[in-house]
């Protein structure tokens, strides 16, 4: 895959820490220009800069709250002037405000779907007249297997994942026409910062629910996501990548 995508750019949303960060990488290693969102955190993000330019591709870094529709079609505009051209698009932003749904308050449940599933279609409406001019383009979209199979105590997260597993489909059928595809992934027990903050009693209870018995890891997801934006005969598809954990 070295330099497979020489030409090629990429946005990545929540791209500066975490599994968005190891996927900018890896299309950075791979020979595309990445561009990648953030909210919050500035350092994380040139951090981020940094080690993607050492890899002799472009980076910019683009402040903007993915579930702001004005917010995410202004930085949709900056980006495609500053690079004149944006190949591949992955939804990956999201957050997490878990609870069981007896105690969830409307506030949590609202801003997980909004950033989570409303931002990914915020981002595809901005990018898609650009994708359909070029006749062609990938999108990515960051889905769960709670999305799937559902989570006690993430019933505004596992809607969101479901509802975008839904969009998935739903904007493969309407853009393969013009040469772009859409499909989506649906990772389990991934090691990130969120997963490492856990006890090991609630690590192992994970671990043993997996029939390779290990989680993965950011770059086990980052390989998918790679590959799926070069698969142009694949569209409308949910990927697992969960170590067998929801067969």
């Amino acid at each position: 895959m070295i330099h497979a995508l020489k030409g090629k750019t990429v946005l990545i949303t929540g791209g500066s820490r975490g599994i968005g960060k190891a996927i900018a990488v890896a299309f950075a290693k791979a020979g595309a220009d990445v561009a990648v969102n953030y909210v919050s955190n500035e350092k994380e993000a040139k951090d981020t800069k940094n080690i993607i330019e050492k890899e002799k591709v472009r980076c910019e870094i683009y402040r903007f709250d993915v579930s702001d529709f004005a917010a995410g079609k202004e930085a949709a505009e900056r980006i495609i002037k500053d690079f004149s051209r944006v190949d591949i698009l992955v939804n990956n932003a999201g957050i997490t405000r878990d609870g069981l749904i007896i105690s969830m308050s409307e506030t949590d449940f609202d801003s997980v779907i909004d950033t989570n599933l409303k931002g990914a279609f915020n981002m595809i409406k901005h990018f898609s007249p650009h994708f359909i001019r070029n006749k062609s383009g990938a999108i990515i979209n960051v889905a769960s297997v709670v999305g799937l199979m559902g989570g006690a105590g993430q019933a505004n997260y596992s809607a969101a994942k479901a509802g975008l597993i839904g969009l998935t489909k739903s904007v493969a059928k309407e853009l393969s026409s013009r040469g772009i595809t859409c499909n989506a992934i649906a990772p389990g027990f991934i090691e990130t910062d969120m997963t490492a903050a856990l006890n090991s009693d609630t690590k192992d209870k994970y671990i043993n629910m997996i029939p390779l018995r290990r989680a993965g890891s950011a770059d086990d997801v980052a390989s998918l996501v790679l590959f799926l934006a070069s698969a142009s005969y694949i569209t409308g598809e949910v990927v697992k990548i969960d170590g067998g954990l929801y067969i």
